[in-house]
């Protein structure tokens, strides 16, 4: 394979490239949404809850094909390694934030659907809790990609 960076095998078939690529997705538009929904909590701003809600959905969307590459970069890049050690680490705190972020959107969407439905206050702890779990799950995937070390 070539190592021209602009080569479009070299874009298309890396290994683990597309995981790389996609993960930067779910975790800015999640982060996003998190930042946006505090903000909403403290302002009753009626464009910042919209902002956040449609963020939620793209981030739990984008979570997706992210777990899927996850996948596809473990059996092709890593040969399908046992799983033990960092790489189960990062797949058992991948997959949880994925479940977590799409919890969220379901709360979130839960209030869109039922006017007598408000938000739950405990929500903002999910939300902290899943960005705290994306945060330790792309520092473990640094490892991995060798980005860190």
């Amino acid at each position: 394979m070539s190592t021209d960076a602009f080569d479009i095998k070299t874009v298309l078939l890396a290994k683990h490239a597309q995981h790389v690529v996609l993960i930067h997705f779910p975790i800015a538009l999640f982060a996003t949404a998190v930042g946006l929904d505090f903000v909403w909590q403290w302002t009753k701003s009626e464009g910042m809850a919209a902002a956040a809600y449609f963020n939620f959905l793209l981030a739990a969307i984008s979570s997706v094909p992210v777990v899927a590459s996850g996948i596809g970069a473990w059996q092709w890049a890593l040969e399908g390694q046992r799983l033990k050690g960092i790489l189960m680490m990062h797949l058992v705190l991948g997959c949880t934030s994925a479940v977590l972020m799409w919890i969220v959107f379901w709360m979130h969407s839960q209030s869109r659907r039922h006017l007598a439905y408000t938000l739950p206050r405990f929500r903002l702890f999910v939300e902290a809790l899943a960005v705290a779990s994306v945060m330790v799950t792309g520092h473990v995937g640094g490892f991995l990609s060798g980005v860190n070390g």
